[in-house]
């Protein structure tokens, strides 16, 4: 079996795999790592209940607009729309392409909806334009630099290289059979390494702020907490 042929097979099914049941472990740690969270019940005497000390007559109460200004959106907006932008391009554009889904109908009889392939490619563009951000921005901001390892340099480039030559492949640089079996092997390493590096905040990002209890938890507030 050539390379080629290994890359385009074989490594297909390690790379969903390696994923899927990486993904499972990683979901399984945080069960064994957190702990369901405790639900108090106050008692409150019959009568009148206490009144609440922080709805005290003429204290200043915020506007939702105030909230958002002292919030990361208000304090950095900027890093906040390219990191939303970045990852909704990142996650979702691979899911409609419409190379892709011309390669699942044909394997699987799959067909997602595909989206224009302008829109398609404008959204890579944002992919690797916010990897160069990001890239830039631990090069020259010191606070940001002094943190960074070699690590989280190659986490940026697994993350961004799918896109790169997928863009490249797309617009005919360089031997295209060259570059499209490189797009394939850098979309089945980022899928392997989705669950053992950072790249793991993908899928945490639902337990994150549907399930684990902080701050920034969204809906019914959580259910789970750090043991």
């Amino acid at each position: 079996m050539s390379m080629y042929d290994f890359i385009r097979g074989p490594l297909v099914w390690v790379a969903f795999l390696v994923f899927i049941f990486g993904t499972a472990y990683q979901v399984y740690r945080f069960y064994q790592l957190s702990r369901p969270k405790e639900r108090y019940r106050l008692r409150i005497p019959f009568g009148k209940p206490p009144k609440d000390p922080d709805e005290a007559p003429g204290e200043p109460t915020l506007t939702w607009w105030q909230q958002m200004r002292l919030s990361v959106v208000g304090v950095n907006p900027v890093m906040v729309s390219v990191t939303t932008l970045f990852h909704l391009a990142l996650v979702l554009t691979p899911f409609f392409v419409l190379g892709h889904n011309v390669l699942l109908d044909l394997a699987w009889q799959i067909s997602l909806p595909s989206l224009p392939e302008a829109v398609a490619d404008g959204l890579t563009i944002v992919v690797i334009a916010g990897g160069v951000f990001f890239l830039l921005r631990r090069i020259f901001l010191a606070r940001v630099r002094a943190i960074s390892t070699v690590y989280d340099y190659v986490v940026l480039l697994i993350a961004t290289t799918p896109f790169i030559t997928g863009f490249l492949a797309y617009h005919h640089f360089f031997d295209y059979d060259t570059v499209i079996l490189l797009h394939i092997l850098a979309g089945e390493i980022m899928l392997m390494a989705v669950p053992f590096t950072k790249l793991v905040h993908m899928p945490y990002f639902f337990i994150n702020r549907f399930v684990l209890v902080h701050e920034n938890t969204l809906g019914a507030g959580g259910s789970r907490t750090w043991r």
